[in-house]
């Protein structure tokens, strides 16, 4: 699951500002938390109230053309009527846009920026900080309390409020899973707890909510899927399932072409599903490619 072309392209605009502790924090509304008060650590799993008046939030089109742009904005084929892209970058003009958030877990660029403001929101072990052994440097957000669940849906709702602004009409908030790689810390209810906060916070903005890989994760209530790999994995049937014909599938050529393939002749009339590069790097990069069924 690909996360690579978000991560470097937030390094890359990080790299710009002075290094070290001294780069600013992540771009965030005004109602983004900026401080929190310490909090007591428990293991209550209750989800707490989020509750905002909800705006009005549209779907995207369902088995509309699809493009995944996390690896550099570029304008979109004119038969493309989605595009999904990372929430430092702007939407795509005259389509339906999508902004990627990294819910669960932080960005390496901003890791100093969590530890300065948030860091008791930081999931800890005893030698530090709790990373994703796949992706280092992405640390866990602790979610294990419905003190700390409310403080960073304050923190990403923020930056859900920011793409509202900035014209976006739906987010994908990205690691829905990252209770399993917790080392056991956090647990799946927590997550669970979490995600409905972010859906009220979604849809309290007036944007849609996409469900980001994670089919296991049943019974989230939210509006649309974005499913990577989904034919590799023989995962595809959880989410049409949950969502029918509001499925957005990307399937990755370094995998190969026949899952890609399989899935066009099984599903591809129902949904939209694409073949991209593992970075999702712009047209006309070297290594770029993007099929649609």
């Amino acid at each position: 699951m690909t996360r690579l072309a978000a991560l470097l392209l937030i390094t890359a605009m990080l790299a710009g500002c002075a290094g070290g502790e001294d780069e600013p924090a992540p771009a965030a509304s005004s109602a983004a938390v900026t401080s929190s008060p310490a909090v007591t650590p428990s293991r209550d799993a209750t989800p707490s109230p989020a509750a905002a008046p909800e705006q009005a939030w549209e779907l995207p089109p369902a088995n509309g053309r699809f493009d995944y742009q996390l690896g550099g904005a570029y304008p979109p084929d004119t038969n493309v009527k989605i595009v999904d892209r990372d929430r430092t970058a702007k939407p795509a003009p005259g389509v339906y846009s999508i902004c990627y958030v990294n819910a669960f877990q932080t960005q390496p660029g901003e890791n100093s920026w969590w530890q300065r403001h948030h860091n008791d929101l930081l999931l800890r072990e005893k030698d530090g900080y709790v990373e994703d052994e796949d992706w280092p440097d992405e640390r866990l957000l602790d979610i294990s309390t419905a003190a700390k669940r409310t403080a960073l849906a304050g923190i990403i709702g923020g930056w859900f409020a920011d793409c509202a602004k900035a014209g976006f009409r739906a987010v994908e908030p990205d690691n829905l899973d990252s209770y399993t790689r917790s080392k056991g810390r956090l647990q799946r209810d927590q997550a669970i707890a979490y995600a409905q906060m972010l859906k009220a916070k979604a849809h309290g903005a007036g944007l849609a909510i996409a469900q980001k890989n994670a089919v296991e994760m049943t019974g989230l209530g939210f509006d649309f899927a974005v499913a990577e790999e989904c034919a590799v994995y023989d995962e595809c049937g959880g989410y049409l399932k949950i969502y029918g014909d509001l499925v957005y599938e990307v399937e990755y050529t370094d995998n190969g072409v026949a899952a890609y393939r399989k899935a066009c002749a099984g599903h591809g009339a129902r949904i939209s599903i694409i073949l991209r590069d593992r970075d999702v790097v712009p047209v006309a990069t070297a290594g770029y490619h993007y099929e649609f069924c």
